[in-house]
């Protein structure tokens, strides 16, 4: 019975781990997307245009990744950027992130509107 356990709860963490990627490990493979996103996903849109994605569904990055590796989403630097990264690079980045407190990021002014 507790070897039947054992293996039933390692199989579940297994699965868990697999599933949502591993946000220390994506906190490493993130650093180069902290030039234009901020270290914890917070960028100076302002200045970089690029999109604040701390706090953001893991789902959603890992799919604008995707999207931007097959080119069903354009934009020449995250073409570039997302082009090495393997499924499982692009799943752990997206746990980092998601785990971030995206409401501490500062209210953003958007210039089109205004």
């Amino acid at each position: 019975m507790r070897k039947t356990i054992s293996v039933l709860a390692m199989s579940i963490a297994s699965v868990a781990a697999w599933a949502g990627g591993d946000a220390v490990v994506g906190q490493q493979k993130a650093q180069v997307c902290s030039a234009c996103h901020g270290t914890s996903g917070i960028s100076a849109y302002e200045q970089t245009q690029a999109p604040i994605i701390a706090g953001q569904y893991a789902d959603y990055i890992v799919r604008a990744l995707k999207d931007y590796k097959s080119g069903a989403r354009e934009n020449a630097v995250m073409q570039g950027m997302s082009a090495n990264l393997s499924e499982q690079d692009m799943t752990d980045i997206a746990a980092y992130y998601a785990q971030q407190d995206g409401l501490a990021a500062p209210e953003i002014s958007n210039p089109v509107t205004q």
